[in-house]
């Protein structure tokens, strides 16, 4: 069974302002590399943690079919709250402890259930500090936030 990887990335000028998303996704035989595939996208006024949920987003709803895989991200929030904090604010009905409303509640919504169809690991990796996979989901997050980007 192949082992698969979605290394996840969220790009933004300005916060707010145009953003990216990234995902390299690898399917492995544990050394060789059997399948390899880029997604990108953005959008013309959102936050880096937006563009953060919207990478681990796409790399789990792009799966065709339930499957293991190990999503590898450079965002604390994206980890800390798809690890830890969403149990909460899904049992406080999306609220935080001190009763708010969560932030980008419907991405994180979303999030939910596309990992629910999956067996999920999730890791981080410190950003922007050499990793080949973090490094190229970053330029594949800024690729998708050009577009948006040049129209200013």
């Amino acid at each position: 069974m192949p082992e698969l990887k979605a290394f996840t990335d969220g790009a933004c000028s300005g916060n707010p302002g145009p953003g990216g998303w990234g995902v390299l996704m690898r399917a492995t035989d544990g050394e060789t590399v059997l399948k390899e595939r880029e997604l990108s996208g953005g959008d013309p006024a959102t936050t880096n943690n937006r563009m953060e949920l919207m990478a681990a987003i796409m790399a789990l709803e792009t799966l065709e079919r339930a499957a293991a895989i190990t999503v590898v991200t450079d965002s604390a929030y994206v980890k800390n709250g798809v690890t830890g904090w969403i149990f909460g604010w899904k049992r406080n009905g999306w609220k935080t402890a001190s009763k708010k409303p969560v932030k980008n509640v419907e991405l994180w919504q979303r999030l939910d259930a596309a990992q629910a169809r999956h067996e999920v690991t999730w890791e981080w990796v410190k950003g922007h500090a050499g990793h080949p996979d973090n490094e190229r989901a970053d330029e594949l997050a800024r690729a998708g936030m050009k577009p948006f980007k040049d129209r200013k």
